[in-house]
């Protein structure tokens, strides 16, 4: 489990997809850090629902399957219940992962959405991409105690 050292983020149902369907990529380099602990993947069973159909309808994982990889993810996960669901986004859908973000005290939200990134931040949580995530959590994990 991660320390509390650990960089609290949302990623969203497409960065998590993107980690798991491709082998290279800020997705899946962020997923390695948040196994390591570095991260501390925050999120709901709302985007684990979400997460777990799209491997199935997107990707054409077996349902056993997505489910044990929705199951990975919980086990290195902070999973929250939001206790209400803010309607901000042109997508509800989207909204789910703010929800997450305020809930889990997350400081960061990870997306390749449209519709989320032109908020630039939720409740003072920055929403941004993959890359430029990435590229923070290196220069926190190099920078001297």
């Amino acid at each position: 489990m991660p320390d509390a050292a650990s960089q609290p983020a949302v990623f969203d149902t497409n960065i998590l997809a993107s980690a798991f369907t491709s082998p290279r990529g800020a997705p899946r380099a962020l997923l390695e850090y948040a196994l390591h602990g570095d991260v501390q993947l925050v999120t709901s069973p709302a985007l684990l629902d979400e997460f777990e159909d799209c491997l199935v309808d997107v990707f054409r994982y077996e349902r056993r399957m997505a489910a044990a990889t929705r199951s990975a993810i919980e086990d290195i996960a902070l999973v929250v219940e939001p206790a209400s669901v803010p309607q901000v986004c042109r997508d509800p859908d989207d909204d789910h992962v703010l929800a997450a973000g305020v809930t889990g005290r997350a400081e960061y939200i990870v997306t390749r959405d449209k519709d989320l990134l032109t908020l630039g931040s939720y409740e003072g949580i920055p929403i941004v991409e993959p890359a430029p995530f990435l590229h923070l959590v290196r220069e926190r994990l190099q920078a001297p105690d």
